[in-house]
């Protein structure tokens, strides 16, 4: 565990982008593998290089996104715009989530959508307001849990959870080949 805090907190954002790049991508082809009911891949092998660096860029976007809504939110606390309970504790991991999800959510998946379609060479953004949805019901809890961490813990859980909503949307969405 030692090792794993001392490589976050000297490489912040290549720590960041490989945690995301390996479980994001690995939450696409589990995805898609439990849909087709066999084990494989969403594209080609080169796109699938394209999904990894995007999903390595997306995690250091996400880094800075962290810092950036716990900034705001201190700064909501320090000029009493919000209410204390929101201070410490699950109120401090619930609001920062909330602000997280309802103000950076939405930008940061056009912008991961925006790289899928030039991956996979599509257009348009269908489908987009169903993943804006799992702000809500999966990205605001699961983030609450996450900013109740040790800092050098958040960006990490937040890669695992896409791996983990990766396997729900497997089981859920349905896939035909």
């Amino acid at each position: 565990m030692e090792t794993y805090i001392n490589w976050v907190v000297n490489n912040p954002l290549l720590s960041a982008a490989i945690q995301f790049a390996i479980l994001g991508t690995l939450g696409e082809v589990i995805s898609f593998s439990i849909q087709i009911k066999r084990p494989a891949i969403p594209c080609t092998w080169l796109q699938l290089l394209g999904k990894v660096f995007a999903w390595a860029l997306l995690g250091i976007i996400i880094k800075y996104g962290f810092a950036g809504m716990k900034g705001f939110t201190q700064a909501l606390l320090d000029h009493q715009l919000i209410p204390t309970i929101f201070g410490a504790g699950i109120g401090w991991a619930f609001a920062v989530s909330v602000f997280t999800n309802i103000l950076f959510g939405p930008q940061m998946m056009a912008f991961h959508r925006l790289e899928d379609n030039l991956i996979l060479g599509n257009k348009g953004f269908q489908g987009i307001t169903k993943a804006w949805w799992t702000l809500i019901w999966f990205w605001i809890p699961a983030h609450t849990i996450t900013f109740m961490l040790p800092p050098n813990f958040q960006i990490g859980l937040a890669a695992a959870w896409s791996l983990v909503l990766g396997l729900i949307m497997g089981f859920t969405k349905k896939k035909t080949i």
